[in-house]
């Protein structure tokens, strides 16, 4: 029986090896994987630093200085970079401390909606029956409305913050999550190691952490590094219309509103923040990839 236990328990962990050593090797031929790393890891320190690293006060208004352009055209102010906005505004510290809440709605979204959606697809998969009928069905509804319609018509309701957008973007982006652990879970729990778990008595809760879950890993890495992007994306959709974060929080998606009317004469307000928002979601897309890459069966093999 202690030779049964063991195999049991040791099927969860060469995924997890497996997962890192491929993306070591992946890092190591993939080149634009490894710019794409780099380009997170700076913004992650931005924003983590953003008050050490932001050479002004995001919300600082200086009406004399409004509409300045960046540093290389003629009438530019000395100190601002990127130049200001309509308010005089310093741009590139808004750019910084927006970085701040686009990671913070994208990870903790993400991780919200990652949480509820495995909880769904391993109880759908594992005991199937009534569970799977319901969940399933529920997901097919929610997925019959585009998920920034349904997001825009609860915060419409209650009142636009930060933690009520993660709130509202976690718990619409959980169907992801729950159709592939479901489809996963009915692979694994016929497997043998499930079954010899079984055979010696761990309960069901014992099956789904320890041996399920960790066979997960891949999977879920994949889907909550592509779900982050979209998550930033959509807040800064949702900040753009009004509806996402209060004005008085410099994001990415409210500097693209603020800058919509003066694409013309103050084309730096919009592009510099659109190009944040399109690096920042390529570069996760592009980890994505490859860990998408990595997670694939095959891939270990080589």
């Amino acid at each position: 029986m202690a030779t049964v236990t063991m195999d049991a328990t040791s099927k969860a962990r060469p995924v997890s090896a497996s997962m890192l050593s491929g993306v070591r090797r992946a890092l190591r031929r993939n080149h634009a994987a490894k710019v794409a790393l780099g380009v997170l890891v700076l913004v992650v320190v931005v924003g983590v630093f953003a008050p050490l690293i932001a050479p002004h006060d995001p919300n600082a208004q200086h009406l004399d200085l409004k509409l300045r352009p960046p540093f290389w055209s003629a009438g530019h102010q000395p100190g601002y970079l990127l130049g200001t906005d309509k308010l005089g505004r310093d741009v590139l510290s808004r750019i910084i401390y927006g970085a701040r809440i686009s990671l913070l709605v994208g990870v903790a979204a993400t991780l919200l909606s990652g949480v509820v959606g495995t909880a769904i697809g391993v109880i759908s998969g594992y005991y199937r029956g009534w569970r799977e009928q319901v969940f399933m069905r529920l997901a097919d509804i929610q997925l019959a409305f585009p998920t920034i319609l349904l997001a825009l018509a609860i915060i419409a309701v209650v009142q636009p913050g930060v933690w009520i957008l993660i709130l509202v973007l976690g718990l619409t982006g959980w169907v992801s999550y729950a159709r592939v652990v479901r489809a996963e879970v009915l692979s694994l729990r016929s497997r043998e190691f499930v079954v010899a778990a079984r055979a010696i008595g761990d309960s069901d809760r014992q099956i789904m952490v320890r041996h399920l879950l960790p066979n997960l890993t891949a999977p879920l890495m994949t889907i909550g590094t592509l779900q982050v992007a979209a998550m930033i994306v959509a807040e800064a959709s949702l900040s753009y219309l009004g509806l996402g974060v209060p004005p008085s929080i410099p994001t990415w998606g409210g500097m693209l509103a603020d800058g919509q009317l003066y694409l013309r004469s103050a084309w730096w307000i919009a592009v510099f923040s659109g190009v944040a928002i399109m690096l920042t979601t390529l570069a996760i897309n592009v980890t994505g990839d490859m860990l998408r890459d990595v997670a694939d069966p095959k891939a270990y093999k080589k």
